[in-house]
């Protein structure tokens, strides 16, 4: 019986460990994200809308939440980036942001 309890407790730990990644994966990227559409918005104050995007995320669970803001935005600037591109760039940033997390 002791083999199989520490059977389910080595996949509750990484289960545990798979979503804190997942969590500052997705951080990292919103991050990145807010820093990529500050430059194509023209803000001088990229790491305050940054965490702007970052707290959007909190809005709801998913990453829409986090779209709608920069969709908003870029919209509201008159910037034309189709939601293919912005999905687009949001996974591309992912994939950077695991990597980033990955190397330390």
């Amino acid at each position: 019986m002791t083999s199989m309890n520490d059977r389910e407790k080595a996949f509750e730990n990484k289960f545990a460990l798979d979503q804190e990644m997942k969590f500052k994966a997705e951080a990292r990227r919103n991050k990145l994200l807010g820093l990529w559409a500050a430059e194509l918005l023209g803000r001088t104050d990229a790491d305050a809308y940054a965490r702007d995007v970052v707290a959007a995320d909190f809005m709801e669970a998913g990453d829409e939440d986090v779209f709608r803001k920069i969709r908003s935005d870029l919209d509201e600037a008159g910037i034309a980036l189709s939601d293919i591109d912005i999905r687009s760039k949001m996974a591309e940033l992912l994939a950077v942001a695991i990597d980033q997390i990955q190397k330390g």
